[in-house]
């Protein structure tokens, strides 16, 4: 029986196939596009879904619809590991990932901030498990765009200043409620820990740099969108909002901060690569 190829080489022959029908003129910034797109796999399928059974469900039907968000996710993370789209390191963080963000869920529901209008079976404190998912998305993007794009970072700050940054992050998430709101301290922190470190990547044949808070806030722009997009079709409502209410750009510092806490964890489990002279069997190539 033919195994399925590991996810390296399956990346690889996708790149070849990409290269291959891809005009030279544009073929750097279509790479990029289709990279970008191959890293935020699992957070894309989650978002097609939530706006899929937006348009498509009917209450009447036997299953809830925020209990067929959890089994679609879970069938999504199966494949994943069935047709080895994803390496069991980046599994690892996911679920790591996955149980930090459910355990904001469940505070943030509890203290208002918001919640979830539908009804559902598998729901824990008010909260739907498939939303743990969508925070696992994150973590699932950041392990995988940074082999993906065989990302090296240099000067790359001491791990247990990365780790004890995403901690306090972390705990603002909770605390803020409490106490006074820390997001800017924490934001101007997040510069000054990583303003040195570039981020050096390859699309096609030249590497690129990009400062590490640039990309960060690049993509905390995405998830921004993408949480707004989410937000329109009603599957959360935002304490004192209405129903597909859109969230403020308050949220993008929110988003850039967590972005932070999943580094963290991907970190964790997989240590960054420090900058140094190339091989040549990077991914979708």
């Amino acid at each position: 029986m033919q195994q399925t190829p590991d996810t390296p080489t399956l990346e690889h022959r996708l790149g070849r196939r990409a290269r291959a029908v891809l005009p030279a003129a544009a073929r750097e910034f279509a790479l990029f596009v289709l990279k970008q797109c191959w890293a935020a796999l699992f957070g894309g399928l989650m978002l097609a879904a939530l706006i899929l059974t937006r348009i498509l469900w009917h209450p009447d039907w036997p299953v809830a619809r925020y209990d067929a968000l959890f089994l679609i996710a879970l069938a999504i993370q199966a494949a994943f590991l069935r047709f080895r789209l994803e390496t069991w390191a980046e599994a690892r963080v996911i679920l790591a990932f996955h149980l930090t963000g459910t355990a904001m869920e469940w505070f943030k529901v509890q203290a208002g901030s918001w919640s979830y209008p539908d009804p559902g079976v598998i729901v824990v404190l008010g909260v739907p498990l498939f939303s743990g998912f969508m925070y696992a998305s994150v973590g699932s993007y950041i392990a995988r765009v940074i082999r993906i794009f065989d990302m090296r970072f240099a000067p790359f700050p001491p791990l247990w200043a990365v780790w004890l940054l995403s901690a306090a992050i972390y705990a603002n998430f909770f605390t803020h409620h409490l106490i006074a709101d820390l997001r800017w301290p924490l934001i101007l922190m997040t510069v000054a820990l990583f303003a040195r470190t570039r981020i050096s990547f390859r699309v096609a044949e030249r590497d690129r740099q990009m400062p590490l808070p640039v990309a960060a806030f690049l993509s905390a722009l995405a998830l921004w969108l993408a949480e707004n997009i989410g937000t329109l079709t009603g599957t959360w409502v935002y304490g004192g909002h209405a129903t597909a209410h859109w969230a403020g750009p308050a949220k993008l510092g929110a988003w850039y901060l967590l972005l932070y806490v999943a580094f963290g964890t991907v970190t964790a489990v997989i240590r960054p690569e420090p900058a140094r002279p190339r091989h040549a069997t990077a991914t979708l190539r």
